[in-house]
């Protein structure tokens, strides 16, 4: 979507007769069906004055074209600034310009990361050069205009209050590789940008191009499908296996018709590989050049997945993360918008009300915006009271719009070395539900051990990095996590405090969005909410005082004051029962993300001599069989 567009000529006339802004403002509320912000419209004002006399001095033609404001389709990102037209050589160029008001910024140490006063304060923001090139390779990938009528796209970074300090923080060395990519023009770069703009459009010819890049169909490149598919093979983490490989043709055959209407439902519970399916649908869908995305809730989830999947090479990073999504930002998409979405952890979808979405109910924006809609799903995986998605709850939506349902179950455990019948023990001694197979299972295979201190978890968890194995601290959230804004940006204070062992250690790093991939991860605890979808081959799990065991009922229950996440017990002080179930399926959560082996600590005394004396019967158990 655009929101303003012209040639160049009218563009200048709109400026001088200061009417640019009140255009914007009235397409604006016109096309987006809201008010810009006041700093929008400042913005504009600024702005605009100066990319004004940059057009002007660039003696380009009349007829090149001007975009302000172009929504990125499928995502809710903006483009400042696009100039369209012909080259020279005659060929059609597209030019984004990403504009900026900073008047100063400071490197940090992370990749094409900044420091800049936005709104106030201080915040991180991408290097301009940065988002000025994902934009571009977003377009170049995703829009069929762009890569089937050979527009030829540049990017840059417009920086007009900005004079560079010496040495300048924005052109550190550690920046070069993305300036390179998409150049940087500050205050005293004005000259620079009007000759490069010149240079890949000043022969004009760019009104047709306007048109070709906001009617472009969303589908992915050849480039980008190649891109994928090579980062598929060979990786021994996406191998489908059984009923894994039926799951996933299941869903290619269910996308061979886009235009009926299914819902497809996999259900499965932890470790039965809904991650490894949904994950190889997402290469299959791309490679039939369907536009398709992927949905997680869990932001520390997308961000791994990423991660795995480009091995950290940065220069690839934006061209698989904009095929990720949260699971907040289809309220307003337009009818069967997209041919597939695929969502992982359903599960955790929302409601209205939940923290920052919009809308009323994601399982419905997501089944309304999509021709085929992928769910999987784990009805034991709920975990705060917001979390509405469930099997029943999908398929009435589906009902209500006309989409046929196609379910699926997976049953076969990948997680736990296959141990079904710990996980069916922990569901038995957690009260979680009645199952029944749990009389042992492979120790040599899984190990579990009910340690007798959260230092002696730590100990057993740091040996296994140690040892060159992938294993993390996991928590329930029973203890307070201390903000940002007061000194704690990144795991700086130790909030996980229990006295009684003398144990302190941090919660993950807000800043730290790879926690459960990075070095740094083995010195901070992780909870639910940056390792539900995750595995690893160790887990060490301290079950705080949120979770208690009553001997005299003989009951286990949660204790509302001790639990400290407020979302995930909001409206639940008068409903013990569910805020006790929704605090077991976490830590349950917790347990089963380990591959090899899982470490136990219980801050509650009751809770931990209950589970002492279950964890004795479950080795008699296991010592006769052998």
């Amino acid at each position: 979507m655009i929101i303003f567009s012209s040639s160049a000529r009218e563009f200048r006339e709109k400026v001088d007769s200061n009417l640019l802004t009140v255009t914007i403002e009235e397409a604006f509320v016109r096309k987006m069906g809201m008010h810009p912000s006041q700093g929008e419209i400042r913005a504009w004002n600024n702005s605009m004055q100066f990319m004004e006399r940059v057009i002007r001095n660039s003696n380009i033609a009349d007829d090149c074209g001007i975009l302000i404001e172009y929504n990125i389709p499928a995502t809710s990102k903006r483009v400042d600034f696009i100039v369209t037209g012909h080259d020279e050589a005659g060929n059609k160029n597209f030019i984004i310009v990403e504009l900026k008001q900073w008047d100063s910024a400071k490197a940090t140490d992370r990749e094409d990361v900044v420091l800049a006063c936005v709104g106030g304060r201080e915040r991180e923001m991408p290097h301009p050069s940065y988002q000025a090139w994902s934009y571009r390779q977003h377009l170049e990938d995703m829009n069929e205009a762009v890569h089937s009528n050979q527009l030829r796209s540049y990017s840059c970074a417009y920086l007009h209050n900005y004079r560079s300090p010496q040495p300048d923080p924005l052109q550190s060395e550690q920046y070069q590789p993305i300036i390179q990519k998409a150049p940087l023009f500050r205050s005293e770069d004005t000259l620079k940008l009007q000759d490069f703009i010149h240079k890949h459009t000043g022969k004009g010819n760019g009104i047709n191009l306007l048109y070709l890049i906001e009617n472009g169909k969303i589908r992915p490149s050849k480039k980008l499908i190649e891109h994928i598919d090579g980062l598929f093979k060979g990786s021994t983490e996406f191998t489908l296996l059984d009923e894994q490989k039926i799951a996933y043709e299941s869903i290619i055959s269910a996308a061979k018709d886009v235009t009926e209407k299914k819902t497809v439902i996999v259900k499965g519970g932890p470790g039965t590989g809904k991650s490894v399916i949904s994950m190889n649908a997402l290469g299959g869908l791309l490679k039939k050049k369907l536009n398709v995305k992927f949905v997680a809730p869990n932001a520390s989830f997308r961000s791994a997945m990423v991660e795995t999947l480009v091995d950290r090479q940065a220069k690839h990073k934006v061209r698989v993360r904009n095929l990720f999504s949260g699971s907040g930002q289809f309220y307003n998409s337009p009818a069967d918008f997209f041919d597939v979405l695929i969502v992982d952890e359903a599960h955790r979808l929302k409601g209205k009300g939940a923290y920052m979405y919009q809308g009323v109910n994601q399982i419905e924006d997501i089944i309304k915006s999509s021709k085929v809609n992928v769910f999987f799903i784990d009805d034991f995986q709920r975990i705060r009271p917001d979390d509405i998605g469930t099997v029943e709850e999908i398929k009435r939506i589906a009902e209500l719009n006309s989409s046929d349902v196609l379910e699926y179950a997976l049953s076969a455990q990948f997680r736990c070395s296959g141990a079904e019948g710990f996980l069916n023990w922990i569901d038995h001694i957690f009260q979680i539900r009645e199952t029944g197979n749990f009389n042992g299972w492979d120790q040599d295979a899984f190990q579990f051990m009910l340690m007798d201190s959260p230092l002696s978890v730590y100990d057993q968890i740091k040996r296994k990095v140690d040892e060159g194995y992938k294993a993390r601290m996991l928590a329930g959230y029973a203890w307070n996590w201390t903000d940002a804004k007061d000194g704690n940006p990144n795991g700086e204070v130790e909030d996980v405090d229990i006295p009684e062992h003398q144990f302190k250690m941090p919660w993950n790093g807000r800043a730290l969005s790879t926690w459960a991939i990075d070095e740094r991860g083995v010195e901070q605890i992780g909870c639910v909410h940056t390792s539900q979808g995750l595995e690893f081959d160790y887990v060490g799990v301290i079950i705080g005082n949120d979770l208690q065991y009553d001997p005299d009922t003989k009951q286990i229950y949660a204790d509302y004051d001790a639990y400290k996440d407020k979302m995930g017990k909001r409206g639940l002080k008068n409903d013990n029962e569910r805020l006790t179930k929704l605090i077991k399926n976490i830590y349950k959560v917790l347990i089963s993300r380990g591959m090899k082996g899982c470490y136990l600590y219980c801050r509650d005394p009751e809770l931990q001599k209950y589970l002492e004396v279950q964890w004795r019967r479950i080795m008699v158990v296991h010592e006769s069989q052998e």
